[in-house]
C-alpha cells in the first residue's frame, strides 16, 4: 500500500525533551488537537480541493457545504417534539444564569489567528446559534451547545478565575503570592496566549508562577508554550505539577494508536462538517478542539500518592490522584482556603465517555465512581466546584448533589451492565435495555451530551468480557465485504434491498435502514442510490442524536458518502517533533507496527543503531516478521551498524529520507552491508491516514 500523508495540521518542532532526564523544556508543534495522531507518511505535495498544498505548510481546512443535505423528516420532527416536551419537564432554568455567573468580561475578538495565517479558534462560527432549536438538531443538544458558546473571563470564587470558550477546555487562573498559577493551559499556544492576554486586560498583569496539568489529554497541556517561555521553564522560575506518569501517558496513545484515533476523531469531532444547523454545532463537552502550536513541558513535581498536600506560590493545595478514571494520569485538587474543588475531568456537566468514539482503552467505571465518592468524603466542606470543562457549581448542597449524581451514574451503568450480562444479555441487548432511574434522568448534567448510556454500557461489557459476546456465530464471522455480498445476493440484489430500505426510511426506521444499506454499500460501493439513501439516513440519525459526538459521527458519515474520504496531507515535521519528546523505546515500538509481516516473513537481519547525540545503542532484530529492539552494546555479528543522530533516525525509519540517499548522505555512517538497511526500510509500510470508514 502506498503511503499517504497524514491529515493533521503540523509544523516543525522546536527542541527535544530528553527521554531519560526530566528537563524542563517543551516541544512545539502544530496539529488538529481533536485527532491525536502519530504515524509515518510520505513526503509529497497533494492536490486538494483548495489547490496545491505543500507538506510543510498548513493545509486548507476541509469544510464545505454538503451536497444536498436532507431536511428533517416528519419522523425526526416528531421525535424532537417529544424530546422538547421531556426536556421542559426536567430543564434546570438556572443553568443559563449559572453559565453566566461571575462573568467579568466577554471576548469581543472571537477569532484567534493561528500559525501561517491559519485560524486557530473561531468561536464566531457558532454565532448562528441564537434561536430556538432548529428542526435538524436535537433540542437537548442545542441547549447544551448554546450554553457552551460563552467566551469570556469569569470569577469562580475569591482568587480563582476561569477563561471559558477560548478552546474546547477551560483555563483556570489561581492568584498566588507572586503570580498566576495556571491550571490546564488549553490545547495550543495561540488560544492560551490569547486567553491569558484577555485576562490581563481585566485582572492585574502578573507573571505565571506555576503550571498545573490536571491530566494527560492534549487539550489540557498543549498550550503551555503560550503562557510561559522555554527560558522560564529552564530557569526553574515556573514550577510544573502533574500526575505521575503524565509524560508517558501524554505521548503513548499518540505514538502507537494515534493514526487510527486520528481518522476516527475526524468523525467524532465533525472536522469536515460545516458549522451550521445541519452540521457541527459542538461536542457537548465544549465546542471543538482548537488548531495551533502544541507544546509539552516536563513536570518539576509529580503527584504520586492518593492524597498529597502542597503549598504552591503561597496557596495551599490538597491533591487527589484519580489516574485510571477519565484519563490514565489525572488528579483533582481542593483549595481549602477557598473551599473550592477542581474536579478536572473526573466530573463534567455531561455523561462522559467510558469508551471514546475515536478509540482508546476502555475506562474503569467502578474506579471512576469510587474516586468521586472519595472526593465527597475527603472534602466535605466544599462550597464550589469548578472543572476543566463547562461552568461551575456553587453552594454546598448543590455541590454534593452534583457529585452524587455523577458518582451514581457511572456506578449504575457499571452495576446494571453486569447485572444484565449475568442474565445472559449480549452488549447490544444490554444497550437496548438499560435505562437510568428517573432521579438520574432528570439530572441534565449526566445526559448523553458527550458519552452515551448505550455505548458506555457496551464499554463496561468490553472492560470485563472483551469483544466476544459468547454466541458461536460471532466467534469467526465473515469479513464485512464478503458478508455484505452474500446478504445482498440472498435478499434479491442491491436494487431490491434499496427498495426495501426506501420503504423503511419512509416509516422512520432509520437504524434498520442503515443496517440494510451498509450491506449494499459494501457489496456494491458504486451503487449511487444506496449511497444517497444511506447519507440521508445518517442525516436523520445525526439530527436526532442528543450526543454531540454521535451527531458528528452520523453527519460525517453522510458527508463522506457524498464527498469521498479526505485527502489533506499532514506536514511531516509534526511527527518528527512529537517523537523527539517520546522515549526512543516507544518509537521503536511504533516502527515494529509498521513492519509488513508477509513481506518481512522471510527476512532475517540484525542492525545496530548508535545514537550519536544520546550515547545510546539499540539492537534491532527482525525475524519471522517480528521486530524486536533492546538497548545494549553494539552486536559485532550485526549485518550493519548505523551511527546516526536521534533526529535523523526518526526521519530514516519514518521513510522521510529516500532510499537513494541512504548511502550518499554524510550524516549517516554505515558500516557492514548497507543493503541490509535498505531491505529493512523496504518492509516498513507507513500508515494510511485516510482509510475508509463508511465504504469498503
Amino acid at each position: 500500500m502506498q503511503a499517504k500523508p497524514m491529515r493533521l495540521f503540523a509544523s516543525a518542532a522546536s527542541r527535544l525533551v530528553q527521554s531519560r532526564i526530566a528537563t524542563n523544556v517543551f516541544i512545539s508543534v502544530t496539529l488538529f488537537a481533536g485527532a491525536l495522531a502519530l504515524v509515518a507518511c510520505g513526503d509529497r505535495t497533494v492536490q486538494e480541493g483548495h489547490g496545491t498544498t505543500a507538506t510543510q505548510d498548513l493545509p486548507k481546512r476541509e469544510i464545505a457545504t454538503p451536497l444536498a443535505p436532507s431536511a428533517a423528516t416528519e419522523h425526526t420532527r416528531k421525535r424532537h417534539r417529544e424530546q422538547a416536551f421531556q426536556l421542559a419537564a426536567v430543564e434546570d432554568i438556572n443553568d443559563a444564569a449559572l453559565a453566566q455567573q461571575g462573568l467579568i468580561a466577554t471576548a469581543d475578538q472571537r477569532r484567534i489567528p493561528g500559525p501561517n495565517g491559519w485560524v486557530s479558534w473561531d468561536a464566531q462560527s457558532y454565532d448562528f446559534m441564537t434561536s430556538e432549536a432548529p428542526l435538524t438538531v436535537n433540542p437537548s443538544l442545542w441547549r447544551q451547545a448554546k450554553l457552551n458558546n460563552l467566551m469570556g473571563l469569569f470569577e469562580v470564587t475569591q482568587g480563582v478565575y476561569q477563561l471559558r470558550g477560548f478552546d474546547l477546555a477551560n483555563m483556570t487562573l489561581i492568584e498566588g503570592d507572586s503570580g498566576w498559577i495556571v491550571v490546564d493551559p488549553l490545547t495550543n499556544a495561540e488560544t492560551s496566549r490569547a486567553a491569558l492576554a484577555f485576562a490581563h486586560e481585566h485582572l492585574p498583569k502578573r507573571p505565571v508562577s506555576a503550571i498545573l496539568f490536571t491530566h494527560s489529554h492534549i487539550d489540557h497541556f498543549g498550550g503551555v508554550g503560550g503562557v510561559v517561555t522555554q527560558a522560564e521553564l529552564e530557569s526553574g522560575v515556573v514550577s510544573v505539577i502533574a500526575p505521575a506518569g503524565f509524560l508517558r501517558e501524554a505521548t503513548s496513545e499518540m505514538v502507537l494508536a494515534g493514526q487510527v484515533m486520528s481518522r476516527r476523531a475526524d468523525f467524532m469531532y465533525g472536522r469536515r462538517l460545516p458549522r451550521n444547523a445541519q452540521g457541527h454545532i459542538g461536542s457537548g463537552l465544549g465546542k471543538q478542539p482548537a488548531l495551533g502550536s502544541i507544546s509539552i513541558a516536563s513536570p518539576t513535581r509529580v503527584i504520586s500518592s492518593a492524597y498529597e498536600s502542597l503549598v504552591i506560590d503561597g496557596v495551599p493545595f490538597n491533591f487527589q490522584l484519580v489516574s485510571g478514571s477519565e484519563a490514565p494520569a489525572e488528579f483533582t485538587f481542593y483549595l481549602p482556603e477557598q473551599r473550592a474543588f477542581c474536579g478536572a475531568e473526573l466530573v463534567s456537566r455531561n455523561l462522559h465517555n467510558l469508551y471514546t468514539l475515536r478509540g482508546a482503552k476502555v475506562r474503569d467505571a467502578l474506579a471512576w465512581s469510587g474516586f468521586i465518592d472519595d472526593a465527597i468524603h475527603a472534602f466535605p466542606d466544599m462550597q464550589v466546584i469548578f472543572n476543566s470543562h463547562h461552568w461551575p457549581v456553587w453552594g454546598a448542597s448543590a455541590a454534593r448533589e452534583f457529585l452524587e449524581d455523577q458518582r451514581d451514574v457511572y456506578k449504575y451503568i457499571h452495576d446494571q451492565t453486569l447485572h444484565l450480562a449475568s442474565q445472559g444479555m449480549t452488549p447490544n441487548e444490554i444497550a437496548e435495555t438499560i435505562a437510568l432511574p428517573p432521579a438520574l434522568q432528570s439530572a441534565l448534567h449526566v445526559h448523553d451530551y458527550y458519552g452515551t448510556l448505550k455505548h458506555n454500557a457496551k464499554a463496561v461489557y468490553q472492560f470485563y468480557f472483551g469483544f466476544y459476546d459468547g454466541h458461536p456465530s460471532n466467534l469467526d464471522p465473515l469479513p464485512p465485504v464478503e458478508s455484505a455480498q452474500r446478504y445482498v445476493a440472498l435478499m434479491g440484489g442491491a436494487d431490491a434491498v434499496v427498495a426495501a430500505a426506501t420503504q423503511a426510511f419512509d416509516r422512520g426506521e432509520y437504524r434498520w435502514v442503515a443496517e440494510l444499506l451498509k450491506h449494499v454499500v459494501f457489496a456494491q460501493p458504486d451503487h449511487e442510490g444506496a449511497q444517497q439513501l444511506l447519507a440521508a439516513t445518517f442525516d436523520q440519525l445525526g439530527y436526532q442524536a442528543e450526543s454531540g459526538p454521535w451527531r458528528d459521527v452520523y453527519l460525517s458519515g453522510a458527508y463522506e458518502l457524498r464527498h469521498g474520504a479526505p485527502r489533506t496531507p499532514l506536514p511531516t515535521g509534526m511527527i518528527e517533533g512529537l517523537l523527539r519528546a517520546t522515549p526512543i523505546e516507544r518509537f521503536f515500538e511504533l516502527v515494529a507496527t509498521m513492519v509488513d509481516g508477509p513481506k518481512a516473513a522471510e527476512l532475517s537481519l540484525t542492525l545496530n543503531f548508535e545514537l550519536l547525540d544520546r550515547q545510546q545503542n539499540f539492537i534491532l532484530s527482525l525475524e519471522r516478521g517480528v521486530l524486536h529492539h533492546r538497548e545494549a552494546p553494539p552486536d559485532p555479528e550485526a549485518h550493519a551498524s548505523i551511527r546516526v543522530s536521534h533526529e535523523l533516525l526518526i526521519r530514516l525509519l519514518l521513510k522521510r529520507l529516500p532510499i537513494s540517499e541512504l548511502v550518499s548522505t554524510q550524516a549517516l555512517d554505515i558500516t557492514g552491508n548497507p543493503l541490509r538497511l535498505v531491505q529493512f526500510i523496504r518492509v516498513l509500510e507507513p500508515a494510511d491516514p485516510t482509510f475508509a470508514l463508511v465504504t469498503p
